[in-house]
């Protein structure tokens, strides 16, 4: 066991991220930083380390490194790699959330075609 990880290998065995190509493009795409900085996918990771990870919708996860691995191990241990620093939404953000999960339900019930339909609509196009 090192003192230091590559930090998409960390991000996947601590299941952040499903893959390890999936935190990857997460930190090429500038959603990681370490530290308060903005890291690339090589940053050498440290126990105490503090990641700011940024989640769909403006939603941010905080953790705080507490061991370094790089081997894989069951996602119910991986949770004792890190300390959750995330700070629990405030009632208007719950209201907030609820209003946006709605609207995205329904703009996407009356918008874009779902797969089924689209299919209807490509048959339908090459008979006509």
């Amino acid at each position: 066991m090192s003192d230091t990880v590559r930090l998409d290998v960390w991000l996947d065995v601590s299941c952040l991220f499903k893959t390890r190509s999936e935190a990857k493009r997460a930190c090429e795409g500038g959603k990681i930083a370490v530290n308060g900085q903005s890291a690339k996918a090589n940053r050498a990771l440290r126990e105490g380390d503090r990641i700011r990870i940024s989640r769909p919708y403006g939603h941010h996860q905080d953790v705080i490194v507490r061991i370094v691995l790089d081997d894989h191990v069951k996602k119910s241990e991986a949770r004792a790699l890190y300390d959750d620093a995330t700070p629990k939404p405030t009632a208007e953000e719950l209201e907030m959330r609820r209003i946006e999960r709605q609207y995205r339900a329904a703009t996407r019930a009356a918008g874009t075609p779902d797969r089924n339909q689209r299919r209807q609509l490509r048959k339908l196009k090459e008979r006509g």
